[in-house]
């Protein structure tokens, strides 16, 4: 028998980038007996024997009375008298039964409708989906003003524990809309207890109404008609900018830059400029391809953490999944915000030193804040509305609303803290759960400018004194580990609050970036003649850290253990140094003319547009990925071949949403700060990843291009 709960506690925990979201709880020291599961024979043929549940529902209430939906189950004395609604429900239950009985096509849908106790249950495969939309099609008229309506239920029944501690069977179910899933619930516990001989838990529910759907759509309410009234006036002003942006220029006149701004063609052009590598030497242009394989691996991250808790007929394979070396790499694809992190203080330091050296050290900070604020908050804002009215309405099936990120009503009470951009320490229930990643970067960036000034003035005894504050900051999150016994891989409680959202915990790979970045500025315009040997250890150094932050608990995967408190306190602490570490020779390598195939891979100018696009397709991925696993209407198989397959398909549909947020968005409002903003402001110097030859934002009239922000995961 092979305990694996702590191996999916790890998984879950490491893919968690956005795991304030995550509706699957994983208890502590639980074990999965899927290994070679040990059933007892009599549960496990009772259950098999009770393949078609409907028919065996119908049965037993044929002729079904008031009693049938008495919650008196377990002795419940204080019996209340019928209300409207029960008897609506009995009356609709009586017609669906005398009609059942008589073979009427609209009644044997709703049978057919329901689920099985699913075949294979050994291999995993625990759930039956039913037919969600032939139950929802169901709409019976009874009289001239009355009509019975299906509603579609996954009822979970937890009748062999042996399966599993934290896992049930879960079947759809379909029964008249005017019943409630307390009407189910009590019928179907009956039921099951008459069949089996069995007392179900009074506590566990085995129909709720969160697991209800019908085919009635609630009215539009005023967020969402604000949503899209705001979307079409973007729209509008998009179109009617582009227009005149044809017009004009067929007529060879200056375009105004008030309309430009809005221009889609003006702003496509800004996208899709290419520039080719090593035309300035102040571009770093492997930090484009940097960026784009870090997204890369976010979304695929996600994805699998989307389809391992999928309803897969084949669960037991998880076991030998999680104990192969190709999926450390996606039990670890949280170190691509260590890598984002990183990126950000190495771009942020770059560009500001260069502008300080310029300006003799004046750095206006509330003017960077500003603007830094108005860049990232015009598509969050977006991102937040669409998610609370648009995404709810744009799909529907079994599963929507119940995948891993989906929790809509979780924003109507922390939207503000987001848009504040300190939700990772002012609540637990994040709005938009992924946008942690935005509050760290946004309070690493407050404080940069304070760095930026020291740096500035004292040199190497500042950077000194940053090294100093890294390596607290480590020792930090060593202790509170240690002390506090908080463990990551162990879903330890706040664990996510305490070690991985939390700023003073993941500022080392940004102070990593902005130490490098430093070490670049000062060095700009030297050439470093390297030995053959001297480069071959550069890299085995580089990818001898990379690869150990990935495979280091690879020992205790094959084993399906946890690493003691200790140990594991010093891998976290270890690779969150180690991991910026190796990038710093990637990125030194590229630049200097040692990177070799990876340079030129990372520094083709094809990932230029799709770098331009990362922020709003952070944003919004996750709309995506949730969107195409809630409208699943069957059962899935697990695979990376799979998983592969719905990698792309989610990739490509997310780029082409991020493209549409970009010309609808990001782009015109980035314009329109460049034009609001004080324009007697120094002009900066580009950014590290952008053509030489284009003016900054503010410094030309002409469609100025975004400034790259931050290496968002995104």
């Amino acid at each position: 028998m092979v305990a694996t709960g702590p191996i999916l506690s790890l998984l879950v925990l490491s893919l968690a980038l956005t795991s304030a979201s995550l509706r699957v709880e994983l208890p502590k020291n639980s074990s999965l007996d899927v290994g070679h599961p040990e059933l007892q024979s009599q549960s496990y043929y009772t259950i098999s024997g009770l393949r078609r549940l409907a028919v065996e529902f119908f049965a037993q209430y044929q002729n079904i009375t008031m009693s049938d939906l008495a919650q008196d189950l377990y002795g419940d004395k204080e019996m209340r008298l019928p209300t409207t609604d029960d008897l609506r429900c009995l009356a609709d239950l009586q017609t669906l039964a005398i009609d059942v009985s008589n073979r009427k096509l609209w009644a044997l849908r709703m049978i057919d409708s329901w689920g099985t106790f699913p075949s294979g249950i050994l291999y995993g495969n625990l759930i039956d989906l039913g037919n969600f939309d032939e139950c929802l099609g169901i709409d019976h008229a009874v009289t001239a003003t009355h009509n019975i309506q299906g509603k579609y239920c996954l009822s979970k029944l937890q009748l062999a524990p042996s399966i599993s501690t934290y896992l049930a069977l879960k079947t759809a179910v379909c029964f008249p809309a005017s019943c409630s899933a307390a009407h189910m619930d009590t019928m179907l516990r009956r039921l099951l207890q008459n069949l089996l001989s069995i007392e179900l838990n009074p506590e566990v529910t085995l129909v709720s109404e969160s697991s209800c759907k019908t085919a009635d759509r609630e009215p539009y309410d005023a967020l969402t008609i604000f949503t899209i009234v705001v979307l079409s006036i973007l729209c509008v002003l998009m179109v009617l900018a582009t227009v005149c942006d044809y017009l004009v220029c067929q007529d060879d006149q200056p375009l105004n830059k008030w309309i430009r701004a809005f221009s889609a063609r003006a702003n496509c052009r800004v996208l899709f400029r290419l520039v080719q590598p090593r035309s300035n030497p102040n571009v770093i242009d492997c930090l484009h391809g940097i960026r784009v394989l870090s997204f890369m691996w976010v979304v695929y991250g996600h994805i699998y953490l989307v389809s391992i808790f999928g309803p897969n007929i084949n669960f037991v394979k998880l076991d030998t999944w999680s104990r192969s070396p190709y999926s450390m790499l996606l039990q670890h694809a949280a170190y691509s915000v260590d890598t984002f992190f990183f990126l950000s203080g190495l771009l942020m330091v770059v560009i500001a030193l260069r502008a300080m050296e310029r300006t003799k050290g004046k750095l206006n900070v509330s003017l960077m804040c500003l603007h830094r604020y108005l860049r990232l908050t015009p598509v969050l804002a977006l991102a937040i509305i669409v998610y609370m009215s648009i995404l709810p309405r744009m799909g529907d099936g079994p599963l929507y609303g119940k995948v891993n990120f989906d929790d809509y009503t979780r924003c109507k009470d922390t939207w503000y803290w987001t848009l504040l951009y300190v939700q990772n320490y002012a609540t637990d229930d994040i709005c938009l759960s992924h946008s942690w990643y935005l509050g760290v970067d946004m309070q690493l960036y407050i404080i940069a400018p304070v760095l930026l000034i020291c740096l500035y003035k004292w040199g190497k005894r500042a950077a000194a004194g940053i090294l100093v504050a890294m390596l607290l900051l480590a020792a930090c999150l060593f202790s509170i580990m240690v002390i506090g016994d908080v463990s990551l891989m162990a879903a330890s409680q706040g664990a996510m609050r305490k070690i991985y959202f939390s700023t003073h915990t993941r500022a080392s790979p940004y102070l990593i970036g902005i130490l490098f970045g430093y070490f670049l500025h000062v060095n700009r315009g030297k050439s470093f003649k390297l030995s053959p040997i001297a480069v071959v250890l550069g890299w085995l150094t580089s990818l001898a850290l990379l690869f150990s932050c990935l495979y280091a608990v690879y020992g205790y995967a094959l084993d399906a253990e946890i690493p003691p408190i200790l140990e594991e306190a010093f891998y976290l602490t270890f690779t969150r140094i180690a991991w910026p570490l190796g990038l710093c020779w990637v990125v030194f390598a590229c630049m200097h003319g040692y990177g070799g195939l990876a340079n030129s891979f990372l520094s083709s100018p094809l990932w230029q547009p799709l770098s331009k696009l990362s922020y709003s397709a952070y944003i919004f991925h996750m709309f995506m990925e949730s969107l195409n696993a809630g409208i699943t209407r069957t059962n899935t198989y697990f695979s990376d071949y799979q998983v592969m397959l719905r990698f792309w398909g989610d990739f490509g549909f997310t780029m082409l949403l991020a493209f549409a947020v970009y010309i609808l968005i990001e782009a015109p409002f980035g314009n329109l700060e460049g034009l609001l903003l004080p324009a007697k402001r120094p002009c900066p110097p580009r950014p590290a990843v952008e053509e030489s030859t284009e003016a900054p934002v503010g410094c030309s009239l002409s469609a100025p291009t975004l400034e790259i922000k931050s290496p968002l995961p995104a």
